[in-house]
This record gives C-alpha cells, sequence and structure tokens, in this order.
C-alpha cells in the first residue's frame, strides 16, 4: 500500500479503506489456497503447493492476516480482534484513534532474521542475473545415484538414471544456491563451477536463480507485521510460480498433476528455461526492491519515533476493556 508520505511518517488509513484491503487480501489468499487446503484435509499431495509452506515453514493462516506494513494507522482497529495480534500499538493522529504496527516490537523478535535478509537480498539485487543453469539442481541431486534412489519419493522420474547422469555430466553446473547446492550427491558436488557455502550466501546469490526469488517469500514472511500484505502476497504468487517451473525442469513426471515438463535436457527445453529466467530476474528484482523498500521503512518508523502520531500503550485491561465485535 503506497502512503505518498515520507517514509516513517504514519498516516492515518479510513477504517472502510483498510477493511476493503484486508477482505482483498484475504479473498486472493483464500483462492489461491482453497485446492491446498483440500488436499491436506484428504491426506493429497501435491509437489509445488506443499513445498512452499513446507519448506519454509509457514502456514496459510499466517497469510491470511493481512497487515498494513510500518507507518500506518488503521483507523477503529483498536476496537477488533487486531487488538490482540503481535506487534500492534495503539496510536491517534489528528484526534482519530486506531492501531499501528509497533517497529520496536517487530525488530525485537525478527532484527536479526530481518538483518540477515537484507544482506542477501541487498547484495543479490546489486549484481546482473545469470542465465545457464538449466534448472540441472534436482538433476544433481540424483547423479551417481542407485536405480532406486528418488529424492522425491512420491513422484516418479520420466528420464532413467542413465539419462540423468548423462545430462549432468554432458553440462557444466552453475548452481549459485547454497540451498540446493547442498542436496548434490558427492558425485555432483565436485562438478559445480563454485563450491558453495552457507557464509558465501550473499556473494554467490543473483537474481536467476529460481529459489533465490522464491527464497523473497520467506524473506518477507520472516517480517511478520512489518510486512505489507501486498508485498506478501505477491511474494508468494512469485514462489508458486517459481517452483512450478523448478519441478517441471526437474526429471520428475508431473503429469499426475497436471504439468508437463520443460525438457531441459533439450535444446528447446533450455531455451525454454532461459526464457522463463528473464523474466523472473525483472519480476524478482521489483519484489527485491520493495523488500528493501519496506525494511528501510520498518526502520525509520523506529528511529523517527511516531513521526507526529501519539501512540498510547496498550495494557491488558484496556485490550479487555475496548475490544468490542465492531465489523
Amino acid at each position: 500500500m503506497s502512503a505518498g508520505h515520507p517514509p516513517g511518517t504514519p498516516a492515518l488509513v479510513p477504517e472502510s479503506l483498510w477493511r476493503e484491503l484486508e477482505q482483498r487480501h484475504t479473498a486472493v489468499v483464500d483462492e489461491l489456497t482453497v485446492d491446498h487446503l483440500g488436499r491436506r484435509r484428504r491426506g493429497e499431495p501435491h509437489p509445488v503447493v506443499d513445498f512452499v509452506f513446507t519448506y519454509y515453514r509457514t502456514s496459510v493462516a499466517t497469510v491470511r492476516r493481512w497487515h498494513p506494513g510500518p507507518a500506518m494507522i488503521l483507523e477503529n482497529a483498536h476496537l477488533t480482534e487486531r487488538m490482540d495480534w503481535r506487534h500492534y500499538e495503539r496510536a491517534s493522529l489528528h484526534g482519530r484513534v486506531g492501531l499501528m504496527v509497533d517497529p520496536a516490537s517487530v525488530l525485537t523478535r525478527c532484527g536479526r532474521r530481518i538483518d540477515r535478509a537484507r544482506d542477501v537480498v541487498g547484495s543479490t539485487a546489486s549484481r546482473p542475473g545469470a542465465t545457464g543453469c538449466f534448472g540441472l539442481h534436482e538433476w544433481a541431486m540424483l547423479y551417481g545415484s542407485a536405480e532406486e534412489d528418488i529424492r522425491h519419493d512420491r513422484i516418479p522420474l520420466r528420464v532413467s538414471h542413465a539419462r540423468i547422469d548423462r545430462v549432468v555430466g554432458e553440462s557444466r553446473l552453475r548452481c549459485t544456491h547454497f540451498d540446493a547446492f547442498r542436496f548434490f550427491t558427492d558425485a555432483a558436488a565436485p562438478l559445480n563451477q563454485d563450491v558453495l557455502d552457507r557464509e558465501g550466501q550473499a556473494r554467490n546469490e543473483q537474481p536467476g536463480c529460481l529459489h533465490a526469488g522464491m527464497d523473497l517469500y520467506s524473506h518477507v514472511a520472516g517480517m511478520e507485521a512489518g510486512a505489507p500484505g501486498e508485498l506478501l502476497l505477491d511474494a508468494l504468487v512469485a514462489a508458486f510460480d517459481a517452483r512450478e517451473v523448478d519441478m517441471r525442469s526437474s526429471p520428475y513426471d508431473l503429469s499426475a498433476w497436471g504439468l508437463d515438463p520443460i525438457a531441459v535436457e533439450t535444446p528447446e527445453g533450455r531455451a525454454e528455461f532461459v526464457a522463463y529466467q528473464r523474466g523472473w530476474i525483472r519480476r524478482t528484482q521489483a519484489l527485491r526492491a520493495r523488500f528493501l523498500d519496506a525494511v528501510g521503512t520498518l526502520e525509520a518508523t523506529m528511529w523517527n519515533g511516531t513521526g507526529g502520531a501519539q501512540p498510547t500503550p496498550v495494557t491488558p485491561g484496556s485490550r479487555r476493556t475496548e475490544l468490542s465485535p465492531r465489523r
């Protein structure tokens, strides 16, 4: 949500507006996740959507909670259940009362991981995107392994182990993402152009990597209430899209889920993958800029105090007496 005012200076959001934004957010999340929740109730796995929530340790319930981000006072929100949500404080501006995100609370709880994420995201954003990895990390995770070895054991392979070994052996592995590289087989790891480690993540990440862009969802979610809901939603949709391409370009057969392969073992498939990467670079660089802006605004709100607003401390007594079923 664009405030149209200097970063860190609180602005009042009328109740009618923030409720509309909240309802729009939850409606989009519900549309995105209704099938996932239905499958989960039936115990049916999905190789794309399940990964985003399990790997990044987030939940649909958490994503459904819309937050305005820092420096936004939600008029009359102190009269709703939001009063009991983490990271909110009561504030007033020009005599109108509401709730705003408390940057000190967010930074106290999340500051270390926000700092780490900013280092990685800022470094990644500063360099050009590289194409040419062709999404071969899933292939490298099976290179030289036994016939019965399948990393995703509920998903059949679409090519043989012998074909996997030939593709990897005839390719130049250019993985830049440690959290993919760390799952390479012992035989595949020395074939990568660089030996990656956690400490070098900020040096090695680059915008063409699908997983580096997917991680933006985790970084935004890690800000908790400090992240604007629109940014969280856009990062989630991007993660879904990238995971689909990630798995379609793998050696696994996803036909049971209606997903056609991107055959990166062929010139045509590699061209398709690179074309996606080019668009991915543009898309995720914009998300990185928004993430860094959100972190900067959160810190500016912290250092500027309330920028003219008058925050009112929330006490257990005030929570009980002022909470109402107003909608």
